[in-house]
């Protein structure tokens, strides 16, 4: 089976599954050859903005507009900082989710390269729950699905395989997509400084054990008020959604992080994302695997 990890380039280079399996070269280097440029003092006065930006709901100016210079490895010490602020504020870490892993998703963005953030306890919901639209900034939903751990996954030489024998299950999930960052022009540094535009989740529907099912082809309609909006089948992540889970512990490995049992991973959405406003009724159909529903007032 041929599977197409993040970061594989314009011309479809593909790699064959295995133990060991690597993302291409070129992602690779993406992701770990650049260095910080910015100060501490920089990365602190960024992260408090974005802190006040997501109480006080208001963006703040794009950060690669103001920091031209910034690299990945800088928004991703402006995440960490702000996860740690979080933590010492009471918050638990519940969680990762993987973004723009699709080409849905990359289309409706214009980014080319995937993200990752932080899910908190208090940014998961439950079934059929009522959401305050004005909690979020240009809030939209996406259709995914989460992997819940039994095991911990560690990289730096994840498999496919690994992913799926620590997979306890997979379960439908709605993302809900907040922006602390303003949105026009956003770069892959805007979004992993705004913690991969997480706000928070919808879980429900009918878990399922990944060797029960085919992953590739679970597929969702999703709705808005009735009215059939996006459709999509998991195979548009990656392929298949276990190679986002993979690829993140293999890219956290090197900051001595890895997945932990108990986590909940948000694998990366099939559809493009859906704007939301007050008033809207959001109806997710996996066919077997149940559906899911909330409504934004």
């Amino acid at each position: 089976m041929v599977l197409w990890p993040p970061g594989t380039d314009a011309e479809g280079q593909d790699h064959q599954t295995g133990r060991g399996f690597r993302p291409a070269a070129a992602a690779d280097d993406f992701w770990t050859g650049a260095c910080r440029v910015l100060d501490q003092t920089t990365i602190e006065k960024i992260a408090d903005e974005l802190v006040e930006a997501g109480r006080t709901r208001t963006p703040v100016p794009r950060l690669t507009a103001r920091y031209p210079e910034m690299t990945v490895e800088d928004s991703y010490a402006v995440q960490n900082l702000w996860r740690e602020r979080s933590e010492a504020n009471g918050r638990k870490l519940a969680g990762r989710k993987i973004g723009l892993t699709s080409k849905a998703m990359q289309a409706a963005t214009g980014i080319t390269e995937p993200d990752y953030g932080i899910i908190f306890d208090d940014m998961i919901l439950e079934n059929g729950c009522t959401v305050k639209w004005d909690q979020y900034t240009h809030p939209r939903v996406e259709v995914e699905l989460a992997f819940v751990l039994n095991r911990d996954v560690k990289g730096p030489n994840a498999s496919i395989f690994d992913v799926l024998n620590a997979t306890e299950y997979v379960v439908p999930a709605l993302e809900i997509l907040d922006s602390r960052i303003e949105m026009e022009g956003r770069t892959i540094v805007d979004t992993i400084s705004d913690n991969a535009a997480m706000g928070a989740m919808v879980i429900g529907g009918n878990p399922v054990r990944p060797q029960d099912v085919d992953l590739r082809w679970i597929a969702a309609i999703l709705y808005k008020n009735q009215t059939v909006e996006e459709t999509g089948v998991a195979a548009g992540v990656l392929n298949h959604p276990a190679a986002g889970v993979y690829w993140l512990a293999n890219k956290i490995a090197p900051h001595g992080d890895h997945l932990k049992a108990g986590e909940t991973i948000l694998a990366g959405s099939f559809t493009r994302p859906m704007w939301v406003y007050e008033g809207d009724t959001v109806h997710a159909d996996y066919g077997q695997l149940g559906s899911i529903t909330c409504r934004f007032e």
